[in-house]
């Protein structure tokens, strides 16, 4: 069976290049079924025209001639050829560009390993041969930039590649169905944001070396502006990482490094650890797909643990017992009762209505039961300086995580849990977890302990967010039943004193 090969041309103003570049194609039609796609992206030239009449005069394969009718950019030009490979099914696809800098005679060796399975992208590098890219014509400066650019990014994204800046590339078709880069930008930097996505999605990426050729061609990129861009995606991506700043194109796969255990910082997970008992019957409500915390507390503290979330864990058997249920309007489970201690961490932001929730909560909950909660505080002196700015960035963790619904200062969090009914022991401020964000090492360690002093001066603005001890006032009725309770006793006790009296007398 025929592999099923697109090879698709990006065209701006290439009339007199794209008729040489068109001519040089050669793939054996005995092993590909291949369709040429060239798009011109509304040229002011006669790209077009001369596109057309080489359709006319070549009958290899199949040859499809676009223009735009708007100019979509070199990122937006690509989204259309992507899709339409998408669309039609191909195996893979080759993106060469039409004004003759990329030689049409490597195609064969770019989607060769694609084919193969070896890799889900191939990239023609013109650095992987010391030399080659300035005796092929590259300028000077752009052999400088693209060496500068290239070396920032690999520190910032941990890779080793040769060269991100190549436009000459073949992509796995199903490796492009599985990654969001019609979110990528229009302009020239679309090159390096659907390398981000590949990496994101643990993509296969493979270098080959490809011969440098520089003519005549107009270069369309403005080369500081582009730099610029580059460098900020590179930033912004691994601030998405971090859950900084949320990007959506960088959303691809969940994270589970969201949701891992932060008990070897000064963190809620850290204080709840060394809070709860040994033995305790405890409840993690809102315990997250991965357990890890069920599972220390069980290794650490030999604890019962019992679980509650919307979803179910990954490995249910860590749990004494877990219960599936919408904390929003469900009704806490009976076992609620005998706990010792329960658990929110993190999660009263995300309900629509924390304030019923802390009521029903209260209701089920034993008056001498420990339960610890932690909310991001919204007040934190960062979330401020933004607002300063006019920004506020939601993102896939922290304080503004895009899944949160409610977002709480220390004012607001205390009065929650005043009206929820529970008696406030104590409501310590939380350090921003950089050891989660920068590795736990020196710098983070030293960052921990300059933010634990700031909150010790200023707890409501340098704390990232608030732990709090609490426990459930006595309920109406409780206190009623009491009342009644001792009320009898005392009039049975003063009854039987005065029986005694009569008595004697």
């Amino acid at each position: 069976m025929k592999n099923k090969i697109l090879i698709f041309i990006v065209a701006y103003n290439a009339e007199t290049t794209i008729d040489n570049v068109l001519s040089r194609i050669s793939l054996d039609p005995e092993v590909f079924d291949v369709e040429i796609l060239v798009i011109d992206d509304a040229s002011e030239d006669t790209t077009f025209e001369q596109a057309l009449k080489f359709k006319q005069l070549d009958s290899r394969c199949r040859f499809t001639p676009l223009r735009n009718s708007v100019n979509q950019g070199y990122g937006g030009n690509q989204k259309l050829g992507y899709t339409y490979a998408i669309d039609r099914g191909y195996e893979a696809v080759v993106l060469l560009h039409g004004d003759g800098q990329y030689a049409p005679e490597c195609i064969h060796s770019l989607i060769e390993p694609i084919i193969k399975g070896k890799a889900d992208a191939v990239f023609g590098s013109r650095m992987m041969k010391k030399g080659e890219a300035l005796k092929g014509g590259m300028p000077l400066y752009k052999f400088v930039g693209n060496k500068i650019l290239t070396g920032i990014q690999n520190f910032f994204l941990g890779t080793s590649l040769t060269e991100f800046h190549s436009g000459y590339r073949s992509y796995s078709v199903s490796a492009l169905r599985a990654i969001p880069f019609e979110f990528n930008s229009n302009d020239f930097h679309f090159d390096t944001q659907i390398i981000i996505q590949l990496l994101a999605a643990d993509m296969r990426i493979l270098e080959l070396p490809i011969p440098t050729y520089y003519g005549d061609e107009i270069c369309h990129v403005n080369g500081i502006r582009y730099a610029l861009n580059v460098i900020f995606t590179t930033i912004a991506y691994k601030l998405h990482k971090r859950g900084i700043f949320y990007q959506l194109q960088y959303d691809i796969r969940e994270d589970e490094s969201l949701y891992t255990t932060k008990t070897d910082f000064f963190s809620p997970h850290f204080l709840a650890i060394n809070t709860i008992k040994g033995g305790s019957n405890v409840l993690d409500i809102g315990c997250g797909p991965f357990s890890t915390f069920a599972q220390t507390l069980k290794n650490k503290k030999s604890c019962s643990v019992y679980g509650i979330d919307v979803v179910k864990p990954k490995n249910p058997e860590v749990y004494q017992e877990f219960f599936q249920i919408n904390l929003d309007n469900s009704q806490l489970p009976d076992q609620t009762s005998s706990m010792d201690v329960i658990l929110l961490l993190d999660i009263i932001e995300h309900l629509k209505d924390p304030e019923s929730f802390l009521l029903r909560l209260r209701e089920k909950s034993r008056q001498d039961t420990e339960i610890l909660i932690s909310v991001p505080n919204v007040a934190f002196l960062p979330i401020r300086l933004m607002l300063l700015f006019g920004r506020f960035n939601y993102g896939k963790a922290g304080i503004l995580d895009k899944t949160h619904i409610r977002l709480f200062t220390y004012a607001s969090f205390r009065r929650l849990l005043k009206q929820g009914g529970f008696i406030i022991e104590r409501i310590i401020g939380i350090p921003a977890p950089f050891p989660k964000a920068l590795g736990n090492n020196m710098i983070s360690r030293t960052l921990l302990r300059m933010n634990r002093l700031a909150i010790f001066f200023l707890k409501r603005l340098f704390s990232y967010q608030f732990f709090a001890r609490v426990k459930p006032l006595p309920k109406v009725r409780v206190i009623l039943e009491k009342t009644i309770k001792c009320s009898e006793e005392l009039k049975k006790k003063n009854k039987l004193t005065a029986d005694r009296t009569n008595e004697c007398d």
